[in-house]
């Protein structure tokens, strides 16, 4: 015979009753599977509640939204909804006023809320859970806060933008030395200089405005990673929670094991930032050197400023150079984010827990650095007159000296020949033979003789030396986008009513 190879059956035992030291210590929701609690390293090192508890506002909302829809699909009963409401309410009441009790034990934001909502509520608690995960509760919450603090990073986007134009304004007819590899290259309207980082926040407000799109994208709904079987209305849930395109179409996740596992929306997010952080930082160098006494040409309001423990004479513009590092952090935060992502299967995987924490710290720094920047550019207004005490003062007189010293209208000299007929290359030949006699005679061009102006080109006129002004050079410079006070006012112009 051949012997019966079904395995036996296995004796049953049931299972002792459990102290209440136990149940606190297996307070895991998914903790009836384990034999032993957790340790109390692990505990530490897995936790996230301590730092994932700004997302509390995100977790009622999603959860709020998901109990309208279980109790419209008749999955849970109307009576279970009232309580689950009722439940969050005293649970927003009650981190609001500071007396909620964040417990270590249940590992994160997501678990504390619940397991406080069941103490409150009962069982309605524990059904409020079904048909999701915390694999795409999480995924949720995170980009519903996102969301909103995008939305506070355009305005102050907005307000920085506001404050460089008003200064902008106040010195259009100001002379700044252009500098191209830091050497004077050509005279610009300090205005002009200032509207060029306008340009540049201007299109990080549009890529933070691109990146909320795709941030406001519903992945609740699709459960730990395949979906879920019961009749789920995910898209009654993107409409309750707002997302939505622009047309007011609801925005969900496609694929149930996108939803819970990727994290291309942070790290989109972190790129923009980064980016808006290197404006700040190319910025933060200008106001850096200008501020020196090699420079002289601005003062930053003591405001914004720190002295020196050992040199009484200091005035050191900190806020410029902590933002300056600042950048720093944010562009290893997106490194960070980067290879969190990179060698990870689908779908979700515990590695995500990482993604928070640079992403909460990216937020913090580009707003704190934004609304402190936008605070130091316009200054502060007096309740009294109404009128602003500038963040910054303008030198004009060392602006227009520094304009002086590196024969910044040698380009003009140069269009003054070809306008003349001289080809440009010639005319480049002559200028520089021009200019080398300047340096040896220690005068500008403008201060050379008309005939030894002549001597390096017949065609040079008693009119040259309205081309050689600073002044002169500015206002020829009158084409779309260039540096005459003229289109530098229609630059602001146009600020004003994109800004309104």
């Amino acid at each position: 015979m051949i012997p019966d190879a079904s395995p036996l059956p296995l004796p049953i035992t049931q299972p002792k009753p459990m102290s209440q030291n136990q149940l606190d210590k297996k307070s895991q929701a998914w903790s009836a599977l384990f034999s032993e609690p957790m340790s109390d390293l692990v505990k530490r090192y897995t936790a996230s509640v301590f730092f994932d508890q700004r997302l509390w506002q995100a977790d009622i909302a999603g959860s709020l939204a998901h109990a309208d829809m279980l109790a419209a699909q008749a999955i849970i009963s109307a009576q279970d909804l009232s309580d689950i409401q009722r439940g969050l309410a005293q649970i927003r009441a009650e981190i609001e006023a500071g007396t909620f009790d964040w417990k270590l034990d249940l590992e994160d934001v997501h678990l504390n809320i619940e397991a406080r909502l069941t103490q409150l509520v009962g069982d309605a608690g524990k059904r409020l859970h079904t048909g999701r995960s915390r694999n795409d509760q999480v995924a949720t919450d995170v980009r519903l806060w996102l969301r909103g603090e995008i939305d506070l990073i355009a305005d102050l986007l907005r307000e920085l933008q506001r404050a460089l134009v008003d200064v902008a304004e106040q010195n259009v007819d100001v002379i700044l030395p252009g500098f191209t590899h830091l050497q004077v290259a050509q005279p610009v309207s300090f205005g002009h200089h200032l509207l060029a980082y306008v340009e540049m926040f201007a299109r990080d407000a549009e890529r933070i405005n691109e990146v909320r799109a795709r941030v406001n994208r519903l992945p609740l709904g699709a459960a730990a990673l395949a979906g879920t079987s019961y009749p789920l209305d995910r898209v009654r849930v993107a409409r309750t929670l707002g997302m939505v395109d622009a047309q007011g179409t609801p925005q969900v996740c496609q694929n149930s094991l996108d939803a819970v596992s990727d994290r291309d929306f942070a790290i989109e997010f972190t790129a923009a930032s980064a980016l808006c952080m290197v404006h700040i930082s190319r910025l933060s160098e200008e106001l850096v050197l200008w501020m020196s006494q090699n420079f002289g040409f601005i003062k930053i309001a003591d405001r914004f400023t720190t002295g020196s423990s050992i040199m009484p004479q200091k005035k050191n513009p900190d806020v410029p150079e902590l933002a300056r590092g600042k950048t720093g952090r944010v562009v290893g935060h997106l490194m960070g984010l980067i290879t969190l992502m990179k060698g990870q299967p689908l779908a979700y995987n515990k590695d995500n827990q990482e993604d928070k924490e640079p992403l909460f710290d990216t937020v913090d720094t580009l707003k704190d650095t934004l609304r402190i920047f936008a605070e130091m550019i316009a200054g502060q207004t007096n309740p009294t007159t109404g009128g602003r005490a500038g963040g910054i003062t303008v030198n004009v007189q060392a602006m227009e000296q520094a304009a002086l010293k590196g024969y910044a209208t040698a380009t003009d000299l140069a269009d003054y020949l070809v306008r003349k007929g001289l080809p440009f290359r010639d005319a480049h030949e002559a200028v520089a033979h021009a200019v080398k006699a300047a340096i040896a005679h220690q005068v500008d061009l403008s201060e050379l003789p008309l005939a030894v102006l002549q001597g390096f080109n017949a065609r040079i006129d008693k009119d040259v030396f309205d081309v050689l002004s600073l002044r002169g050079s500015l206002h020829a410079r009158n084409t779309l986008g260039g540096t005459a006070p003229a289109q530098v006012q229609a630059q602001i112009a146009r600020h004003r009513a994109r800004l309104a």
